[in-house]
């Protein structure tokens, strides 16, 4: 990991310090308090809870050091990406979004976007490279995509979108902060849903949107103000302890994914692996640049959907379940929910149970489900 990341880490953990005095709790308080004292509104400070908390300070402390930008936390991860669309749309505009992205981000624009008047313009990810983004106001991306995993140069389509005068919101949920950098590559804003790996254990729904231009991040937080689309202060504190731990939880989930990806490609049942950090993978191409390494998710084809249930419902080290990036290996069967995907693809997350163990128990269950 780059010194530049460390000392990143290293200052996220002791955020606080400067600010401590003689008796301070070393870990942020949870302040659960929608009223402050207010004897003048002149005077600064919090003063009611809908505006801020002193358990969000905390959090976007963090937040912000890892992104290199100002932040503003929400909810969960669609309360972030609302509030970027809402702020950088209005009637008129042309939005660029996704075809094979988070489908509730298509929901979310076909559904009240569109009847705003915003024309929303639904393309694939690998699109993106050639796409025309004349008369667009915002190319909205997400880099690698989920569940396919193919990838875009952010670089590439934010000085495209720039010249076409259009703002560029990246997705980053993948990856983080940490894996991965869209402010850097010349994202105007940055969403991500904290729900995932940076909390870390699957307890806490959290959001966050960064960003560098003062005048959008007034906008986004105009936004969540005037919505009401605010955070508690105790997820704000359960965000906080998993973000601390975060770089640690990524370095053992992503270097098992890339065993487990190896292992996977080899096996007689696996159709259609999708994994960045392999070298034949078509996303390969942009790990160890724009991408530190090839993540902690995983995807493949099993022969139908019967094959993949049977897999995900025998191995005794993959939960079922609908998210990802947490510290339990989690598997599903996307094509459920109406991703663009075979019936029989699988969306792996890999956690942090020890790797030959976890191997053990996904080839038993790979040869348990392919049984006649």
């Amino acid at each position: 990991m780059p010194a530049e990341t460390d000392a990143r880490i290293a200052r996220l953990l002791h955020h606080r310090k400067a600010g401590l005095s003689q008796g301070d709790p070393i870990i942020p308080p949870i302040t659960a308090s929608a009223t402050f004292h207010l004897p003048s509104v002149q005077s600064g400070g919090q003063f009611y809870g809908r505006n801020g908390n002193p358990s969000w300070d905390a959090v976007e402390a963090q937040l912000s050091i890892l992104e290199d930008a100002e932040t503003a936390s929400f909810p969960s991860g669609m309360a972030a990406i609302a509030a970027a669309l809402f702020a950088t749309l209005k009637a008129g505009d042309r939005l660029i979004i996704p075809s094979d992205g988070y489908y509730v981000t298509r929901v979310l624009s076909d559904g009240f976007l569109k009847p705003l008047g915003v024309t929303v313009t639904q393309i694939p990810t690998r699109d993106y490279e050639t796409a025309d983004f004349t008369g667009v106001a915002v190319v909205y991306l997400e880099t690698p995509s989920n569940p396919g995993l193919d990838v875009v140069d952010i670089n590439s389509v934010a000085t495209r979108a720039h010249l076409a005068g259009a703002r560029v919101i990246a997705d980053n949920t993948t990856m983080t902060p940490l894996l991965q950098r869209p402010l850097d590559l010349g994202a105007d804003l940055v969403v991500a849903a904290d729900t995932k790996a940076p909390a870390g254990h699957s307890d806490v729904l959290f959001g966050h949107v960064s960003g560098r231009d003062a005048a959008l991040m007034t906008r986004v937080r105009d936004w969540r103000r005037m919505s009401g689309s605010i955070a508690g202060p105790f997820e704000a504190f359960l965000v906080h302890r998993g973000l601390e731990t975060l770089e640690v939880r990524l370095d053992r989930m992503c270097a098992s994914a890339a065993t487990i990806a190896d292992r996977l490609a080899a096996h007689p049942a696996v159709r259609n692996l999708r994994y960045p950090g392999l070298p034949g993978d078509h996303s390969h191409r942009v790990v160890g640049g724009q991408m530190a390494n090839g993540g902690f998710l995983i995807g493949f084809e099993l022969a139908d959907a019967g094959a993949a249930e049977a897999f995900l419902a025998r191995c005794p080290l993959i939960e079922q379940s609908t998210s990802f990036g947490g510290t339990h290996s989690a598997g599903e069967r996307r094509a459920r929910w109406g991703d663009g995907v075979a019936e029989g693809f699988i969306r792996l997350s890999v956690g942090v149970e020890p790797v030959e163990v976890l191997w053990q128990a996904i080839a038993a269950a790979l040869a348990a489900a392919h049984q006649p």
